[in-house]
């Protein structure tokens, strides 16, 4: 179908002159029937001169003269290895080189392979034994194939290195810390409304917001497992236990309030809610799924009416911030929470009408006669810098610097540090593009004018590359405008610095008044979050990978941690928790990288047999050129229907389904916008899924179409809780890489957690274009990316996500290593119309040929067969043993062999149908484990030679795929069972544990207006570093008395407005100390607002005040606190002296006492390590 308008007498005429075979030469036997054993080994001088390396570009030498017919020829085998002959047709590492098993490597040894393929010398065979040299592994899976009921396979050269190299994988990943899988990647297809956003955690447990409301882990019970209710949702098996939360709008922001027990979330709805963290257990009455009721939110109110909560932060003075669209920023201040949380369940519906009055409109306030240097853009970040008491709110390319105190506006400054005076709105449109698409259709128009006698396909051809080239330059750039340089993450450490990542993976550190310090960049990823935890800063990126550093920004380690990016962090139970963007969470131990993760990781592998777990899956792939015509359904059942009845699923991939300049025209022109489909094509799916039972046994899963190709997937129902992320990719490589007429489709799944890749190609026509063939294969490898596609039950012509450039927010697999995503995937299957002939021969000769089935003698004409034995194509890659006759040309609806072109063009027969698989194996008798996770064997290779519809033949190939995958919940109690029996790892985390002695200079300090008073903590450690944070546990008021009120917190243990403490949180080093100023202000002024606007004011109650302050003091190896309790008194004018002094005297008869330094009571113990967590 490729050549209707092309001559090839030119091509047939001078291969029958290259011909080197006549009839007389040739034997009239089958070469496709087995051959006796005498036969099966030869000589190795015969092999070493029979066999050598070479390709169908370079000189033949031999084109002349007969060609001796080797082993290889008949039977698909190779040579045995010497060590001064390198074979061509297996991969490097496919030799048999070492006698006994290696623990831990990655490659199985075969050490059985004398004796499983020793032939009986007795009986007249010869043998394979040691004394005959050693022998390839390929050359015994070629002769004799592999399992029973398999059939032989070949194997191209040159997939033992670079690109081609088959991607490591092992029970444990050497190259990260072990990880507490909390939550394993769940299926997307499960995920439906329920997709986790945002994680945060408190001493004692891990929240998530999600799509439909909250979730909540115990870190208590991480090693534990599902009740007999089992979990509440699909996806979730192998996850540790959690509790739901009542459906919700999605969650996009959470806060942690440990002072009112509470944690704040911010809703697509624009309402902020509230949610205990000690939620009642509360059993289902149907006792089904799920175990335990969802439970409810607490206070509530309307935030915002018509735009969504996009960040929030609680400040140092208890106050609530949000931020939304268009720059809107409000605050609720801490005296309207308190007495909203003081409602009753009764009253809730008045406190949220409280809450709805009672806020400040930043925005307003920072206006002054109607101008505002503040941005208009989205404020989708927000940062507390508790230590100095301020707040920052985050746009996409500036900053706002506030005082969380007064609410004053310090500064408005860009992501270079320059500060803004005026606020320049963003225009939604890239002047570059527009310029671009009005110079493109003004050259389009002129050349209409002057090239009339131009055709209408290559006009259209020139204005849509022009056009689509303009938009991918745009898309490349991910937005627009200066899409590089947007601030994705923020965070404050606890030396008082602030770090921010942007999207070209730079990380900038600024000081607490908004001065640039410095720039770093370790990663070229999109940084998508920041996390600091003591001396460290973790930072997870769109690549998937996590860095740690110091607060200096030198790298300390880097792993890879997740296959997509890692979307957000929390601290919690000496681990750092790592949300994905596929839902996955995991904990890595807070010292990490360390001595303790390779202890672990030790003793992980040690327990591989217990939760390692295997399936076998068959999969059926099709591929058929159906020449832009349609199927009847007889064909398809012929095709695919007995076939499917046997496999779990089905992969087809179709050429040619639809073709033409204008079709191709106009599918070029939804390519650039991110639309494919076409009639035929939904025609063609509707058709196949009706031949597969798609109503009863099947469901399609994922398609593709680029032009006239289709891929598509149909997985049998009862597998689709295993089967599931379907991803799409096309890449074009027809008319310069940019026209579907030639190129691929892609889908990629993971199976049983295992990652597969099916690509259905379609490459250079001609005889003579090998090397055009070759070059198309090594595009489509190199740079299909995959995106996310419409669900399976979504019409061929519905859009879809695509992407035929990376770009920043584009992830793959493991982007940074310069390996194509293909390369990573465990198995990928190529099919389609290749369209590799057969060289040096005639048309008379292959017809003969083949009427005599000598299939063998014809595959050493294969050119597919010969690149990729030099290695140039395909490498690495396996074929079954073709057993079929050439499946093009033929004459429509022409039964039989009699059906090939008979027409005057005469075109020679050939395999252009193919398809051919890699899989986890880097030598051929690799057993299935987690090293070698994927091992597949072919047990059908067949051409439908019945089906007439098409010039081409449809092909199939079933294959028996053996997955090996981890059991998340056995591994994760075998992570629990090591960390506590392990006396090793214990003595670590103990270590780890450690909080320094410090010592603080006084527990009671008096204070009088503007008095300050200096607080020296102490560190008396000598080796580890002490980090330090100053909250106020609570509020008392003086009566007339002289006895003290009851003791109130504020909202997250936040400060009273009239004291100050600075700094409030830092870093001592060992045998330093640190000096707190402790500031009381003269008095405050305190506001009443309504709507925003300020109605009332008075001054803040100035009876005398007694504050306790609690210095925490925790170790850099984990969350365990240590804490002192500080006194701190606020004396008014109005005591008399008498009093005054009484009280200044039993201040300071303990002004310089040490204070009492233990574990805190129940309200404020230490965070229990997991290593001391209740074990399954």
């Amino acid at each position: 179908m490729d050549e209707k308008k092309e001559d090839e007498d030119t091509d047939a005429k001078a291969a029958a002159a290259r011909s080197s075979l006549s009839h007389s030469q040739r034997k009239p036997i089958s070469y496709s029937q087995p051959l006796g054993r005498d036969a099966a080994v030869l000589s190795t001088s015969t092999r070493r001169s029979a066999f050598r390396q070479h390709s169908l570009d370079e000189v033949r030498a031999c084109a002349s003269s007969p060609r001796l017919l080797d082993a290889d020829s008949r039977t698909f085998s190779c040579p045995r290895y010497h060590p001064s002959f390198r074979h061509s047709t297996s991969i490097e590492d496919g030799r048999l080189r070492h006698p006994t098993p290696v623990p831990g490597q990655h490659h199985h040894s075969a050490a059985s392979f004398t004796h499983a393929f020793s032939l009986d010398s007795h009986g007249g065979g010869s043998s394979l034994s040691d004394t005959d040299g050693a022998l390839t592994l390929e050359c015994a899976m070629s002769q004799y194939g592999g399992a029973p009921g398999t059939i032989p396979e070949f194997m191209g050269s040159g997939g033992g290195a670079g690109i081609f190299r088959v991607p490591l994988r092992a029970a444990m990943h050497p190259g990260r810390p072990p990880a507490l899988e909390l939550r394993p990647h769940p299926l997307r297809d499960t995920q439906a409304g329920s997709f986790l956003r945002t994680v945060v955690c408190t001493h004692l447990q891990l929240w998530a917001g999600q799509e439909s409301g909250m979730r909540v882990w115990n870190l208590k019970d991480v090693f534990g497992e599902w009740g007999p209710g089992g979990p509440a949702k699909k996806g979730d098996e192998y996850s540790a236990p959690f509790r739901e939360s009542c459906r919700t709008s999605s969650t996009l922001c959470v806060e942690v309030d440990a002072a009112n027990g509470l944690i704040w979330s911010g809703h697509k709805d624009g309402k902020i809610r509230s949610w205990k963290m000690d939620q009642p257990t509360i059993m289902n009455s149907s006792g089904g799924a799920g175990t335990f009721s969802p439970f409810r939110e607490g206070l509530s109110w309307q935030a915002y009416n018509r735009s969504p909560v996009l960040s929030m932060v609680i400040t140092s003075y208890g106050e609530i911030w949000a931020g939304s669209e268009g720059g809107v920023i409000k605050a609720w201040p801490c005296d309207s929470i308190e007495k909203a949380l003081s409602f009753t369940l009764e009253e809730r519906h008045m406190a949220a009408l409280l809450m709805e009055k009672s806020f400040v409109d930043l925005r307003s306030q920072a206006t002054t006669n109607g101008i505002s240097n503040m941005p208009t853009t989205d404020v989708k970040l927000m940062a507390s810098d508790n230590c100095r008491s301020k707040v920052w709110t985050v746009t996409s390319l500036s900053f706002v610097l506030w005082d969380s105190r007064t609410r004053d506006l310090l500064k408005v400054f860009s992501i270079d540090g320059q500060v803004e005076t005026r606020v320049d709105i963003q225009s939604s449109q890239d002047p570059y593009l527009e310029d671009e698409i009005k110079t493109k259709i003004a050259s389009s128009s002129k050349k209409e004018k002057s090239q009339g006698s131009v055709g209408f396909f290559q006009r259209s051809r020139n204005a849509l590359l022009g056009a689509a080239g303009a938009v991918r330059r745009v898309a490349a750039k991910g937005t627009f405008g200066e899409d590089n340089r947007r601030t994705e993450a923020i965070t404050t450490s606890t030396d008082g610095r602030v770090w921010t990542g942007c999207t070209n993976g730079s990380l900038v550190q600024w000081d607490g008044n908004g001065n640039r310090l410095q720039e770093v960049q370790h990663h070229f990823s999109s940084v998508q979050c920041i996390c600091t935890h003591g001396p460290r800063l973790w930072v997870g990126y769109a690549s998937g990978n996590i860095q740690v550093t110091d607060l200096d920004g030198n790298l300390i380690g880097e792993w890879v941690a997740h296959s997509s990016p890692v979307i957000k962090m929390a601290v919690g139970g000496s681990h750092m928790f790592t949300l994905a963007q596929h839902g996955g969470i995991r904990g890595w131990n807070i010292r990490s990288p360390g001595p303790f993760d390779d202890l672990l990781r030790i003793e992980l592998a040690k327990k591989e047999q217990s939760y390692t777990k295997f399936e076998n899956l068959k999969i059926l792939a099709g591929t058929w050129n159906v020449g832009q015509e349609r199927a009847s359904p007889d064909s398809l059942m012929s095709w695919l229907g007995t076939a499917a009845s046997q496999v779990g699923l089905v992969v087809v991939g179709l050429q040619e389904v639809e073709m033409g300049a204008g079709f191709l025209a106009m599918s070029a022109a939804k390519e650039s916008v991110g639309i494919e489909g076409s009639a035929n094509g939904q025609w063609w799916l509707d058709a196949i899924g009706n031949a597969l039972g798609e109503r009863t046994s099947f469901q399609r899963i994922g398609s593709r179409q680029l032009a006239g190709l289709i891929i598509a997937a149909w997985a049998r129902k009862t597998l689709q809780s295993h089967i599931g992320d379907v991803d799409a990719a096309a890449v074009p490589c027809g008319f310069g890489r940019t026209i579907g007429n030639k190129g691929a489709v892609g889908l990629r799944m993971r199976v049983y957690g295992r990652i597969i890749c099916f690509v259905n190609c379609h490459f250079a026509a001609h005889l003579e274009a090998v090397s055009r063939r070759n070059a198309d294969f090594d595009h489509v490898y190199r740079t299909m990316a995959f995106s996310r596609l419409t669900t399976g039950q979504s019409p061929a012509g519905a859009p879809t996500s695509v992407q035929l450039y990376r770009s920043v927010n584009a992830p793959m697999l493991h982007p940074d290593d310069g390996r194509p995503g293909l390369s990573e995937v465990d198995m990928v299957v190529f099919l389609g119309d290749f369209n590799y002939r057969l060289h040096s021969i005639s048309y008379d000769e292959a017809r003969d040929m083949v009427s005599q089935r000598c299939f063998d003698w014809l595959r050493e004409k294969d050119q597919l067969r010969a690149e990729m034995k030099a290695g140039k194509v395909f490498q690495g890659m396996r074929e079954g043993q073709i057993k079929f006759p050439p499946t093009y040309k033929f004459e429509r609806h022409q039964v039989g062999l009699a059906g090939y072109d008979s027409s005057e063009k005469k075109r020679i027969p050939a395999w252009c149908d193919r398809i051919l698989y890699r899989d986890s194996r880097s030598i051929s008798l690799a057993e299935c484990s987690l090293q070698c996770p994927v091992v597949a064997a072919i047990i059908l290779y067949e051409a439908c030679m019945d089906v007439t519809d098409s010039d081409h033949k449809p092909v199939r190939c079933i294959f028996s795929v053996e997955i090996a995958h981890r059991d998340e919940l056995i591994r994760r109690q075998e992570y629990g069972r090591i960390i506590t029996t392990n006396e090793k790892l214990r003595s670590l985390l103990e270590e780890s544990r450690a909080v320094p002695e410090t010592i603080v200079s006084t527990n009671n300090i008096i204070l009088q207006n503007q008095d300050a008073s200096i607080l020296r903590i102490t560190n008396k450690c000598e080796k580890y570093k002490a980090v330090f944070q100053i909250i106020c546990e609570g509020q008392a008021t003086i009566r007339d008395d002289g006895n003290a009120s009851d003791f109130s917190s504020r909202c997250s243990f936040a400060s009273p407005l009239w004291l100050e403490v600075y700094p409030a949180s830092g870093i001592i080093k060992p045998g330093q100390t640190i000096e707190v100023c402790v500031y009381h202000d003269d008095f405050y002024t305190k506001e009443e607002y309504v709507d925003g606007v300020a109605q009332n004011w008075w001054c803040e109650d100035n009876r005398d005040k007694v504050v306790i302050l609690l210095v925490h003091i925790t170790g850099t190896g984990s969350t365990d606190i240590k804490a002192h309790r500080v006194s701190v008194y606020h004396s008014s004018p109005r005591i008399e002296c008498g009093d005054r002094k009484e009280l200044k005297r039993r201040s300071q008869s303990s002004h310089l006492h040490r204070s009492d330094v233990g574990d805190f009571g129940s309200s404020s113990t230490g965070i229990p390590n997991l290593s001391n967590t209740r074990r399954p």
